[in-house]
């Protein structure tokens, strides 16, 4: 059997482009499959370092090369639409054990799509735009898709309910468990309104115990903004803390005892209340950032962090300033290891 490899290389990255390159090779490999000689057609991406593989499989040498025709125009397309700056075409004799490697792959690339998409399907499509307040999520999922996601949703006298969390495991089955907790707290904290968020972890944690695997749960931190009264209220299910940062550059941890959701039934939820001045603001996060190891093993850590917020000045969006010392300290060769949501919530001006 013999294998056509064309390989297409971003400079850089864009998501963008990465989705538009997939949904055209989507839309075009069934034909693609037809062709006569063919054996098999793959395309695999990898989102961080912005390559692509196109691998298709020929029952002979001759075969493969009365279709490079057919195939041309088809490169041609992939490599606008993947916005390509080099494309490399090899010719390869490969054995059973080879295709067989290239199906399997697939598959798992199959799966990692769908995780992909329906986790991103979980994740807030609109951030609340509220006077004086500034509300800048991130999120930047691992080479095999984790369980982080982030929610708002407006609740009555105009206050918005700001979730969080991250579930176990990885790939298809976390995705699942991310959209069905999304949508429980999403309905439960409609229903009950801003008054209670430890109430609303509590319900959501009694329907989530008799529906997700037992080895699953969720971690989860649900505060409602009061953008008039800039009070920030919040129930915590075993998230990691978050970081308030007051105006003189003080960092304190926003404590309030619970379980995880999903892991034990009949829990009570602590609730805690702050107020937010002007230019103070919170920082909520996922593990992928703190356990993040550099080429030595060390881990980028809960004390760097906190660090890092006491010492950020506003000059530059809190995210992108994490981000940066994130990268430097990791060095060039890391390979995220999980999901790393940040969501950063800050006062800008007195509230009347």
């Amino acid at each position: 059997m013999f294998a056509r490899i064309v390989t297409y290389t971003q400079a850089d990255p864009s998501p963008d482009r990465i989705e538009q390159g997939l949904r055209r090779t989507r839309e075009r490999l069934p034909g693609i499959r037809e062709l006569d000689g063919i054996e098999g057609a793959y395309f695999f991406v990898d989102r961080h370092s912005g390559k692509a593989i196109f691998v298709s499989l020929w029952e002979s040498e001759r075969a493969m090369q009365r279709s490079d025709e057919v195939m041309r125009p088809f490169r041609a397309e992939i490599s606008g639409a993947f916005a390509a700056n080099r494309v490399d075409v090899e010719y390869y004799e490969v054995g059973e054990n080879l295709v067989q490697e290239i199906r399997e792959r697939e598959l798992v690339a199959q799966e990692l799509e769908l995780a992909r998409s329906i986790q991103q399907a979980s994740l807030s499509k609109e951030v609340p735009t509220l006077e004086g307040w500034q509300i800048s999520p991130f999120y930047q999922p691992a080479r095999e898709v984790g369980g982080d996601f982030y929610e708002f949703f407006k609740l009555d006298d105009e206050r918005v309910g700001v979730v969080v969390g991250d579930a176990t495991g990885k790939g298809v089955p976390a995705a699942l468990v991310v959209s069905a907790t999304s949508s429980m707290l999403r309905a439960v904290a409609r229903v009950l309104g801003p008054s209670s968020p430890g109430e609303v972890l509590a319900q959501v944690n009694e329907t989530l115990v008799a529906r997700i695997p037992q080895n699953m749960f969720v971690t989860c931190f649900y505060a409602i903004l009061d953008p008039n009264s800039a009070t920030l209220s919040y129930a915590n299910a075993g998230h990691d803390l978050p970081y308030l940062r007051r105006s003189d550059g003080d960092v304190q941890e926003l404590r309030a005892r619970g379980m995880p959701l999903g892991l034990m039934p009949e829990m009570d939820y602590e609730e805690q209340e702050i107020e937010l001045g002007a230019d103070e603001g919170v920082l909520f996060y996922s593990d992928g950032l703190v356990e993040a190891h550099d080429q030595r093993g060390e881990m980028f850590g809960l004390p760097r962090l906190r660090a890092l917020v006491a010492k950020h000045n506003e000059e530059e969006p809190l995210g992108e300033f994490l981000l940066e010392e994130l990268y430097s300290f990791v060095g060039e060769d890391w390979e995220q290891e999980d999901d790393i949501t940040l969501l950063s919530l800050r006062r800008s001006v007195s509230v009347s």
